[in-house]
């Protein structure tokens, strides 16, 4: 595969392999405040992005954090990299304390040139996730990688008023520890002075996948009895830290909820969630 040619990675693969540990199980639930599920039980929804990680040497990573690439995915030298969203189905739960298996695929690669954001490059993964042999859920992950300019401060589109609400205030522990727990090394998200300076944000930004998993538990709380078969969101613009957002969401028709993240200059992230009724 030919440095600079993205498009020569369509089709790459990987598999990855996890036990979901007991150990790593509990540091996820005291990050985000839950309780720590036993040996056996259903690994709450989302979780799943804190495993299957892989264990990328200090000796390739680039200046913001991330993996070089190269490997499985394209090298993309001197660009920004930000999870732009993920649409996943739910066949059933991954269980706690067993071996399970993720087999990616890089689906598509495009190139985009945006208003604001100059010339982007999509890359579409997916992500299989097996476990007993059987598939547990299916995920396209969307990455987009831009040039490396600060991202234009501009208000989003108001929030609606929303059916529930969860306010959220992160801080820059919430943040490392996420970061900790997902094997994320992307400086934005705990590096203050690389934030502020080399990216050009305000302050440190709350991972899209974190903000996604608040969105769906506050979901999850409101409506006790329902089971998701699934979820998909989309960032707008950045929720930074110091700060204060809400999470909530919108119960429209039977099976469906329109879901949002936002603070007060607006909308952050939309999602939607599909789910089914427990008898």
């Amino acid at each position: 595969m030919a440095a600079g040619q993205p498009q020569t990675w369509l089709g790459a693969e990987q598999n990855q392999t996890d036990t979901l540990d007991l150990g790593a199980v509990a540091r996820v639930a005291a990050t985000l405040g839950r309780d720590t599920p036993d040996k056996g039980d259903a690994l709450p929804w989302l979780w799943h992005w804190a495993f299957f990680q892989a264990a990328a040497p200090a000796a390739t990573l680039s200046n913001d954090g991330h993996p070089e690439g190269g490997g499985f995915l394209p090298p993309m030298p001197g660009l920004q990299r930000m999870w732009a969203g993920s649409r996943l189905t739910f066949q059933r739960p991954l269980r706690v304390g067993f071996p399970a298996r993720r087999h990616s695929r890089v689906r598509d690669i495009q190139r985009k040139t945006g208003r604001n954001a100059g010339t982007m490059t999509f890359v579409t993964l997916d992500h299989h996730y097996e476990q007993d042999g059987e598939e547990t859920l299916h995920e396209q992950q969307d990455l987009v990688y831009r040039e490396p300019r600060p991202l234009p401060a501009r208000p989003g589109i108001p929030l609606p008023e929303l059916h529930w609400r969860r306010d959220i205030k992160p801080d820059p522990v919430l943040l490392f520890r996420y970061s900790a727990v997902t094997f994320n090394s992307h400086r934005i998200h705990y590096d203050w002075p690389y934030a502020t300076g080399a990216e050009g944000y305000t302050g440190l930004v709350v991972h899209g996948p974190l903000i996604a998993t608040l969105v769906l538990d506050a979901f999850l709380d409101a409506h006790p009895g329902v089971t998701p078969t699934g979820f998909q969101f989309r960032g707008l613009r950045p929720l930074l830290c110091p700060g204060q957002f809400v999470v909530g969401g919108i119960r429209e028709e039977p099976g469906r909820a329109r879901l949002f993240a936002g603070d007060r200059d607006g909308q952050s992230q939309t999602a939607e969630v599909h789910f089914k009724e427990t008898p």
